[in-house]
């Protein structure tokens, strides 16, 4: 049999790539970055700048812990630093906003229009309002100067206009089954700046330290601070700060230059820092113990994580958290009943974090009580969309005959690189592909060395089909138009994952060229249950 050609039909990508996410541009040829005052290429305008940074600002700390709410005069305290360095930088009129993230992490991160946030774990490594100062004006730049834009500019001129999202959230076990459009979010918290990009922030960084009334010399023992914790190879700092801002001995020699040139004197603040660090630092231990016993609790040793969750709970019983811990806990026993009564102490305590949702929905669901379980899955994905909330309440969905709105959650949970989204992806087929089957499958003619034709399909999913039912088309070579359709012909047998399937056609050729007239239009098919 002589091949002539098999025609791809539509295939719904959704199911066969990683997650590609597309967003408007507004464009302008070039621009003036509002920093460094160099013209610049810009694709990203300051409305989709800031837009991107509002919608991906809660999802992201969602992602990264939740807020740290224990001590709210603390955040406020912060809050109070940032405005008085935004005021001093070169875009005073973006709405910055800034927060405390509850992970022991050091680290601190910005996303573009001004969406700033660090970490409880790198507030205990300093040691004044002036080496707060000097990190906050370090991120501030990265907002104002377009950082986080011009990394998307780059992924769009070297993509063609898409943005390929790569899941990197840190210290969250949903790194990788965030879903939806809070998948740009931990993309931006993945993405490392460039060197240049590090030096404008050291830079202009100080100068807005110097402008707000803070010693820039913070920023110079800060930064020899870290290079000598590099060395040491301080496993928290590699994992957190590090990870995105590297120190070296350049940084801190570019420090001094700029010190030299703008001039010590300022505000250090060490005391005023002591004074409202001082609940955070008490309480640090009762932290640490949260943090061994959740490696504990990976390991598969409750007992060891009981033991220390209780311990924290001890020395700071208002953190929902340490709460949580212990239901997780109680979920990994298999005791839903204890697990659900510490994941609603843990919601009590703190409504807006998805995690005691998403697993008092999951031991529900598991338990029977679906009905129960539906609130705490929509509540814990309207915090965080997640692969896990997104499945479930597809199974909810189809459970009740709604498919269609079974289809739309199992199509988001399918974009998470995992095996719920690879158990979605396939929920989703069993309802997408007997609507529409040419999504999923290659069709064509053949012919054999006689000139009979042969239309072929082959089976592009990784389930077996059968039930399959075609028509052979013929067109017009001029117009294009269908002139003639044969009856309905069925493909007997099953069709395997990978494999062909063919039907006589009932017309004769003469000529392969003949055959480009002829094209194959699936009407119905079925995966093999």
């Amino acid at each position: 049999m002589t091949s002539l050609s098999i025609k791809k039909q539509p295939i719904n990508r959704y199911f066969h790539l990683p997650s590609i996410l597309a967003f408007s541009l507004a464009i302008s040829a070039c621009g003036i970055n509002p920093v460094t005052k160099k013209r610049e290429f810009q694709f990203v305008s300051q409305e989709k700048e800031i837009s991107i940074g509002s919608q991906n600002y809660s999802p992201a700390r969602q992602s990264q812990g939740g807020d740290y709410i224990i001590d709210p005069e603390l955040t406020i305290y912060v809050q109070g630093i940032g405005n008085r360095l935004a005021k001093a930088s070169d875009r005073p009129g973006l709405p910055y906003e800034f927060v405390v993230i509850n992970d022991s992490t050091p680290n601190a991160w910005a996303m573009p229009g001004g969406k700033i946030a660090f970490n409880r774990g790198l507030l205990y490594e300093l040691n004044s309002e002036a080496e707060l100062a000097a990190v906050m004006g370090h991120e501030i730049v990265h907002a104002a100067a377009r950082h986080g834009a011009k990394s998307m500019e780059r992924s769009i001129f070297l993509q063609g206009g898409m943005i390929a999202v790569g899941i990197g959230a840190q210290n969250s076990d949903y790194g990788n089954l965030i879903v939806g459009g809070s998948q740009l979010g931990a993309q931006l918290l993945s993405s490392k700046y460039g060197r240049d990009a590090e030096s404008e922030s050291d830079l202009y960084g100080m100068q807005y330290m110097k402008k707000a009334g803070y010693d820039p010399a913070a920023a110079v023992t800060l930064q020899e601070t870290f290079v000598r914790l590099s060395k040491d190879r301080k496993s928290d700092f590699i994992s957190g700060l590090f990870a995105s801002h590297p120190p070296s001995p350049e940084r801190v020699a570019a420090n001094k230059v700029t010190l030299a040139k703008i001039g010590a004197g300022g505000e250090m603040g060490k005391e005023t820092y002591a004074k409202k660090v001082k609940h955070l630092k008490a309480t640090k231990s009762a932290y640490l113990a949260y943090d061994e016993g959740v490696a504990a609790l990976k390991k598969g040793d409750t007992a060891t994580a009981t033991k220390l969750a209780k311990k924290a709970i001890a020395a700071e019983p208002r953190e929902a958290r340490f709460h949580e811990l212990l239901g997780d806990v109680a979920f990994t026993q298999e005791k839903a009943p204890a697990a659900l009564s510490y994941y609603k102490k843990a919601i009590s305590l703190q409504p807006n974090y998805f995690k005691p949702h998403l697993h008092s929905g999951i031991a529900l669901f598991n338990t029977g009580k679906k009905k129960e379980a539906e609130p705490y899955l929509k509540r814990a994905n309207e915090l965080l969309p997640t692969a896990p909330g997104h499945a479930l309440l597809g199974q909810l969905a189809e459970s009740r005959g709604d498919t269609n709105l079974a289809l739309q959650h199992y199509q988001v949970a399918a974009s998470s690189n995992s095996d719920i989204g690879k158990d979605a992806t396939a929920r989703a087929m069993r309802i997408d592909f007997p609507r529409n089957p040419n999504k999923y499958l290659r069709s064509g003619v053949v012919a054999d060395n006689r000139g009979n034709l042969f239309a072929v399909v082959e089976n592009s999913t990784a389930i077996a089909i059968e039930n399959v039912k075609i028509r052979v088309i013929k067109y017009d070579a001029q117009t294009g138009r269908a002139i003639s359709q044969s009856n309905l012909l069925p493909i007997r047998g099953i069709i395997e994952a990978g494999k062909r399937g063919q039907v006589g056609a009932e017309v004769r050729i003469g000529t392969p060229e003949e055959a480009k007239v002829y094209k194959v239009a699936i009407e119905a098919a079925s995966l093999v249950k």
